[in-house]
């Protein structure tokens, strides 16, 4: 029984100019509209992530079932004034922080979200779920870019996400396969290795 998350093709081309993965390419014109949009977002970061949350909750109530906190909770504007949800919204917050301060080290932003995806496994927080997050996290940022938001400026967060996204899976996919093996008794592990032979 292993873990069957979609597969994902092998990262090309991560030079210093360009971040591509699956399908996600994000030029260095898109890199630096991403730099200049994120030194406005970040002054509001504390109000975008609880704006990203209580809308994913709107829109998927299934992911309040993820968080332990949440889930019995009915009352969306009482999460509004959540310390818990404000909390978790500035961990998130932190994490895009870290991702776009990492696109011109690409080592580091792939190593970062491969094991924000390990961590998920344990949080039994699927990948099916990650996407959604950018989703919103591009609905609440349009009001505060106001006139800057772009057409262009909005495929590449986007593209940002589903790189980052596929990153996360792909960590979430090597954590269930290591959990997996290590749940493999040593009988197991001895009966198969004995066949290889």
């Amino acid at each position: 029984m292993g873990c069957a998350i979609s597969g994902l093709a092998e990262s090309a081309d991560l030079g210093e100019k360009s971040v591509h993965q699956d399908g996600a390419h994000l030029s260095q014109d898109d890199i630096d509209m991403i730099k200049e949009s994120w030194k406005v977002i970040r002054d509001d970061i504390a109000k975008v992530g609880i704006i990203v949350f209580v809308r994913l909750f709107e829109t998927h109530p299934e992911c309040k079932d993820v968080f332990f906190l949440f889930r019995d909770v009915k009352d969306l504007e009482r999460l509004r004034t959540s310390n818990q949800l404000r909390a978790h919204g500035l961990r998130v917050m932190s994490f895009i922080e870290k991702s776009v301060a990492r696109l011109d080290q690409l080592e580091r932003l792939e190593a970062l979200a491969v094991e924000l995806g390990k961590s998920h496994y344990h949080y039994n927080a699927p990948p099916k779920y990650y996407s959604y997050v950018g989703a919103e996290f591009i609905s609440a940022v349009q009001p505060i870019l106001k006139d800057n938001w772009t057409t262009e400026l909005e495929e590449a967060w986007k593209t940002l996400f589903q790189y980052v996204t596929g990153l996360m899976k792909q960590g979430y996919e090597e954590e269930c396969e290591r959990q997996h093996q290590a749940a493999v008794s040593p009988k197991e592990r001895a009966d198969k290795r004995n066949t290889a032979l």
